[in-house]
C-alpha cells in the first residue's frame, strides 16, 4: 500500500496523510501515539518523496538513500547512536551510505535528521521505501511546470 509520508516544519517526526479537508490536511504522526492533527496551509508541509540531498554530480532522492540505509543496517534501526556521535563518526557513517555527498552543503544536523527519520519509518514497519515513499499522482514533482518570470 503506498503512503504519503510528510515532514511538518517546526514539528518533530514525521506524519501520513490520512485525508484532506477544505483548508487543511489531516496527518496521523507516525509514532506511538498515532495522534491525528490538521495541518493548515500556513504549515510547511513537504513530501518525502520531494526530498533529495545533495551529492558531487546531482541531487540523489531521499528513498534512494534511506534504501541503500536500510541495506546497510539490514532492516534494523541504524546502528550508530546518532545523537551523541561526533561529527566525523556521523559523516563516516553517512559516507559508508552515500559516498560523494556534497560535504559542504550537507549539514550534520541534516544527517541525524535522516538517521532519525530512518528509526522511525523502520519502528512503523516501512521499509520499502522505494515503493512506500514514490510519488503519487499529482504529488511528482517532476510533472510540475516551472513559470517563467514575466517581465515589468
Amino acid at each position: 500500500m503506498q503512503k504519503t509520508i510528510l515532514s511538518i516544519a517546526g514539528k518533530p517526526g514525521l506524519y501520513q496523510l490520512v485525508s484532506r479537508g477544505k483548508n487543511n490536511l489531516i496527518v496521523e504522526a507516525l509514532d506511538e501515539t498515532h495522534k491525528r492533527m490538521p495541518a493548515f496551509a500556513t504549515d510547511r508541509v513537504t513530501s518525502l518523496a520531494d526530498i533529495a540531498m545533495y551529492t558531487d554530480a546531482e541531487d540523489v532522492p531521499l528513498m534512494t538513500i534511506l534504501a541503500a540505509l536500510r541495506d546497510k543496517e539490514e532492516g534494523k534501526v541504524c546502528s550508530l547512536n546518532f545523537k551523541k556521535c561526533s561529527s566525523k563518526e556521523l559523516r563516516d557513517h553517512f559516507a559508508d551510505i552515500l559516498p560523494d555527498f556534497d560535504r559542504e552543503r550537507v549539514h550534520d544536523s541534516d544527517i541525524r535528521k535522516l538517521f532519525s527519520w530512518y528509526n522511525i519509518l523502520v519502528n512503523n514497519g516501512i521499509t520499502d521505501f522505494e515503493e512506500e515513499m514514490k510519488p503519487t499522482d499529482g504529488d511528482n514533482i517532476d510533472d510540475r511546470q516551472e513559470k517563467p518570470a514575466e517581465e515589468e
